[in-house]
């Protein structure tokens, strides 16, 4: 069984722990409701009050963004948005927020100008969602980072189901297939619609619903707040 295999070392006893604790733990909360991320420009100007220049410009650049992706086919959305938050500096959780693990929103991400993969990864799923890419054609995917032995988080897309999924990591920044990054071995993935164990092979197994995980209704519950205040 995968969770009694990990490596050792401080970054795979940090992923075992949150398998064990969040990931088989059923926590029932509610999934991303779907409802745009756009916000208004009432909202925004209230917002900026309490934010300095450059948090403003980035939100607004990233409400462009979004807005602007009904001109562009799915590799530029993914492009541009992988681009854009890769821009920001990487910090640890433990001296942004405090905390061993935290799974930063979009917009706390963009306030703070950084975060880990996690964060980037989350934003950059939620980015593209909202630009109108299906959830089945992306996945946030826990991999070991092989040439740091830790691990780490990505955002696959799929093109088709059966496709060499393409991967957007802030480690290498270029977008690849995964059958290119020899340097990362995936562990398990999610979406909103479920989350999926590797197995060797390249192989997968379901494991049921993305609800199991406490990190990501955590998440997804504040994005849902964020969405109603931004209305």
């Amino acid at each position: 069984m995968i969770l009694h295999s990990l490596p050792a070392g401080s970054g795979w006893h940090r992923l075992r722990r949150l398998l064990l604790t969040s990931c088989f733990l059923l926590v029932c909360k509610p999934g991303y409701t779907g409802e745009t991320y756009l916000m208004s420009q009432q909202y925004i100007a209230a917002r900026g009050h309490a934010l300095d220049d450059s948090a403003l410009h980035r939100i607004e650049h990233w409400q462009a963004i979004i807005r602007s992706a009904g001109k562009l086919a799915e590799r530029e959305k993914l492009r541009v948005t992988n681009d854009f938050f890769n821009r920001m500096r990487f910090v640890s959780d433990q001296v942004l927020w405090g905390q061993e693990d935290y799974w930063a929103t979009p917009l706390e991400t963009l306030v703070a100008n950084g975060g880990d993969c996690e964060d980037f990864s989350i934003a950059k799923y939620f980015t593209l969602r909202e630009m109108g890419i299906p959830q089945d054609k992306l996945r946030l995917t826990y991999v070991k980072a092989l040439n740091l032995n830790q691990a780490h988080m990505v955002l696959t897309y799929f093109e088709t189901p059966d496709a060499d999924p393409l991967v957007l990591d802030n480690l290498d920044r270029n977008i690849k297939p995964a059958s290119n990054r020899h340097d990362l071995l995936p562990v398990y993935s999610f979406n909103g619609e479920g989350l999926w164990l590797a197995r060797k092979q390249g192989k997968e197994q379901h494991v049921g619903s993305a609800t199991r995980l406490s990190m990501w209704n955590s998440v997804v519950a504040r994005i849902n707040h964020e969405q109603l205040a931004a209305r």
